[in-house]
């Protein structure tokens, strides 16, 4: 037996052994997502990360603020807590205890009022939760290679992510980047902004810059500045009359986010690290009823490039944190719609929930879903406003795929004009053509005018006759930051070279007209001119649209605001705009049988836009098509007086 000294030292050393052992197993919350919310929004559902969280039970300090439900996550790491915000719920800090059999911790969660409730509609601004229309123009930012308005927060926290020289780290540009050069963009014609992701990505790798891949969806990745330069950027925006739509990804996170090695539940992935498919089948397996389920599971559950986690939306806890995630981004800053990254990859059902539940919050808002395929019969199938496939996925419009190929098929391959009819013969297929996005480039494709031709890269000339064509078909226009001053670029990440001037040390600053070349400001000023057009006309942003010839060459079509005076509001006047555009070197004299047409009473024209001229005579439009160009003229009708 030991001496009573030594049994008195053994039991205190116990004891603080066993008080350790105990301090140690107390719950531990390291992280609550979201990390604060709104009264008047549907009430949240908390993933809680942290340590020794089994068994939990939760409750609420706050009054007006009931736990409905608790639900244990993965290894002791993760807890769910559904949540009820009363009427009686008032703005602070929501206090919350978190209670297991070894101690106690306190959960807060700040409270306020919904933001847009405050915002006032000032003349020529817009208060956020708009969505977009027909007299938009929508402007493509990748973040990081647009404007570096910050230099401190280039390398983040580690310096190897940074490097100007490295095609794939990241390069510098940032949200105060983009905020500075806004008059730069409301110059040009832009009124919709489309961000890439600005989800933190992976601090210690140099490749995420892009910022697909997710390790952290509610935070700013620090290489672009802190959440409030992004709502102080969209405020900016909406003051200069801009919109803002913001990049999200419900498909997938990165492969460095913490749940990719300890996810919250067992459902939350589709397979796991291990052991997963990869998504590769074509799209027209999703489309076509005799496919076997395979290639639909292949696509809905495969690791997108077999590497980023797939989410497993069809899980109910997964479905309702992306819904809240959506929530929280829009209200933070008072977005006025999403661009939906890889649409397809994820199921009907889930977009159907997503958009009727974020619908009823947003009425105006609007999203875009991507569909990378170039044929209608596959994009249309995800079109939102009908039921296929059991389910309408609801999205407001789609960005035009179809659209795209067609014109750079005939503005740099010179395939035939009538490619473009062969597209747009096919709008049937979608509930509303007239609100598809469309487009030259992105940052997923060669520049337009480094896409190879039959006579090596693209000219000037080619891509001013695309920009007037994409500035008068139907649809929405979208430009990739670049287009404007012709920016060259192969396949990625080529294609996401830093805008000259937005950056410490470039030579050149072609956001100032004196810094631009000859060739950049000729275009510049083109796109302006076109934009300007575009504005000033109302039948080039939602009238309809009228075949009236079209051969290899040549393609003539009417835009046109209103068929019949009494469809005409106070002080309103028709209009009857014919637009012939010429696609190859040689010229083209055209006589036009309008007979039947929308210009059958034709009277008198004149040339609003391009270098063509044209007359009416004898039921007849007689036009001169210079080579590679679009004219567009104004067309008096006698049924107008």
């Amino acid at each position: 037996m030991l001496p009573s000294k030594g049994r008195f030292v053994l039991g205190v050393g116990l004891a603080i052994a066993l008080a350790g052992v105990a301090m140690a197993q107390a719950p531990r919350i390291e992280k609550v997502e979201p990390p604060n919310w709104w009264l008047g929004l549907p009430s949240p559902m908390l993933l809680l990360s942290g340590e020794n969280l089994f068994g939990a039970q939760v409750t609420s300090r706050t009054a007006g603020v009931r736990v409905l439900k608790t639900e244990d996550g993965l290894a002791g790491k993760y807890l769910f807590v559904d949540l009820q915000l009363e009427p009686s719920a008032a703005p602070g800090d929501a206090v919350l205890s978190v209670k297991t059999k070894t101690g106690t911790a306190d959960v807060h969660l700040p409270l306020a009022r919904r933001s847009a409730a405050g915002l006032k509609h000032l003349p020529g601004t817009s208060a956020g939760f708009d969505g977009f229309g027909a007299a938009d123009v929508f402007y493509l930012i990748m973040p990081d290679r647009f404007a570096d308005g910050d230099p401190s927060n280039d390398k983040g926290s580690n310096p190897v992510t940074y490097d100007r020289h490295a095609a794939r780290a990241y390069h510098g540009g940032d949200l105060l980047g983009i905020r500075q050069h806004l008059p730069y963009l409301k110059d040009l014609g832009v009124t919709t902004l489309w961000l890439n992701p600005v989800y933190n990505n992976d601090d210690n790798s140099p490749n995420d810059y892009h910022g697909y891949g997710a390790t952290d969806f509610y935070s700013v990745d620090e290489h672009l500045g802190k959440l409030e330069d992004f709502r102080e950027l969209v405020q900016a925006a909406h003051q200069a009359g801009i919109k803002v739509v913001l990049d999200i990804v419900v498909n997938h996170c990165g492969p460095k986010h913490p749940w990719n090695t300890d996810p919250p539940s067992e459902r939350w992935f589709h397979g796991s690290r291990g052991r997963h498919m990869d998504a590769h089948s074509p799209f027209e397996s999703l489309i076509d009823e005799h496919a076997p389920p395979r290639d639909w599971r292949d696509l809905n559950e495969g690791w997108f490039a077999g590497v980023l986690p797939d989410f497993n939306t069809e899980d109910a806890r997964v479905a309702r944190y992306m819904r809240q995630n959506a929530y929280w981004w829009a209200e933070t800053a008072g977005l006025d719609g999403f661009r939906l990254d890889t649409f397809p990859y994820v199921g009907r059902r889930f977009w159907h929930d997503f958009h009727a539940e974020l619908g009823k919050t947003y009425p105006r808002m609007m999203s875009i879903g991507e569909v990378f395929h170039t044929s209608p019969t596959v994009t249309a199938y995800f079109a939102g406003g009908r039921t296929v496939a059991g389910e309408d996925t609801g999205v407001a419009t789609l960005f035009d795929f179809p659209l795209f190929s067609a014109l750079r098929d005939v503005t740099i391959r010179e395939a035939p004009a009538t490619r473009l009819v062969e597209v747009l013969r096919l709008d049937w297929m979608y509930p509303h053509p007239e609100q598809l996005i469309t487009f030259l480039g992105n940052h997923d494709t060669k520049r337009f005018v480094t896409e190879v031709g039959s006579g090596g890269n693209v000219s000037d000339d080619k891509l001013m006759l695309a920009m007037s064509l994409l500035g008068t078909l139907r649809g929405i226009p979208q430009f990739y930051s670049g287009d404007e001053i012709a920016m060259p670029g192969g396949d990625d990440p080529d294609n996401r070279r830093d805008f000259p001037g937005g950056f410490p040390g470039d030579a050149q600053n072609a956001f100032t007209a004196a810094g631009r070349t000859a060739e950049q400001e000729r275009v510049f000023s083109h796109l302006r001119s076109v934009l300007a057009l575009r504005k000033a006309h109302p039948a080039l942003q939602d009238g309809s649209q009228t075949h009236i010839f079209a051969d290899d060459a040549v393609y003539a079509f009417v835009r046109e605001s209103a068929a019949k005076p009494a469809a005409l509001g106070a002080g309103q006047k028709a209009e009857h705009l014919l637009v012939v555009v010429n696609t190859r070197v040689q010229a083209r004299t055209l006589s036009l049988d309008v007979i039947d047409t929308p210009l059958e009473t034709a009277e008198q024209m004149r040339a609003l836009f391009g270098p063509g001229a044209g007359t009416v005579r004898q039921g007849k439009v007689e036009v001169e098509a210079p080579p590679r160009s679009v004219t567009v003229f104004d067309v008096s009708c006698g049924c107008d007086l």
